[in-house]
């Protein structure tokens, strides 16, 4: 029997999983919460322990989804996490990849294939949307355009509106760091503006 998480905020999108899921006799609904906090606190209370959660990534209050993801991963007996979100850009799927997700759907994503998915993930085997698969394909087709975690974090500040000076005290660095990032950033997407490479990066699907 593999027992299965739901952490969704949103009760009829719970609803749904929940009853697709139910439908699949080799699984076990053991809960479902509205915040991806809960969803660690249920893991950690759960006996016997949860197997799967299927994690959104956007919740409107609390941590994400991603951040939820690494945070049970790093359990002793982490449970597989399997993503199930409306987004297909490359941020938040790379977020929830190096977060160790062991799966990423879209909620479009017909009921067999998320049943197939929970089986999968409860496996330890990786399940990617087609969409998603094919991204991760483009990206490392083109190494030159990948991004490092703190060159993705200037460049959303970047997005946000933030000065140089801003980014800097908001990530406690120089503000020669910020430039040099920044270089690297317009090497990367072979620009030479900070307009030009957010339009870049909207145009690869690195900014949400």
């Amino acid at each position: 029997m593999i027992r299965v998480l739901i952490a969704d905020d949103h009760p009829i999108v719970r609803s749904g999983l929940r009853a697709v899921l139910a439908g699949d006799p080799d699984i076990e609904i053991t809960g479902e919460v509205g915040l991806a906090l809960d969803a660690i606190v249920q893991v950690q209370t759960a006996r016997p322990p949860v197997d799967v959660v299927t994690m959104d990534l956007r919740f409107a209050e609390g941590i994400s989804g991603a951040e939820a993801t690494r945070r049970l991963r790093r359990l002793p007996r982490p449970p597989a996490v399997l993503v199930l979100t409306n987004y297909d850009n490359d941020v938040d799927i790379l977020e929830a990849i190096e977060a160790g997700a062991s799966g990423y759907l879209l909620k479009d994503a017909p009921p067999a294939a998320l049943t197939e998915a929970v089986h999968a993930a409860a496996q330890g085997r990786v399940v990617l949307a087609p969409i998603v698969a094919d991204r991760l394909k483009q990206r490392q087709s083109r190494p030159d355009v990948a991004l490092t975690e703190r060159e993705r974090e200037v460049l959303a500040l970047v997005a946000a509106g933030l000065s140089n000076r801003e980014i800097g005290a908001q990530l406690h660095l120089s503000q020669p760091t910020i430039k040099s990032h920044l270089a690297h950033v317009y090497g990367k997407l072979g620009v030479s503006s900070r307009t030009a490479a957010l339009a870049r990066a909207r145009e690869l699907g690195m900014l949400r």
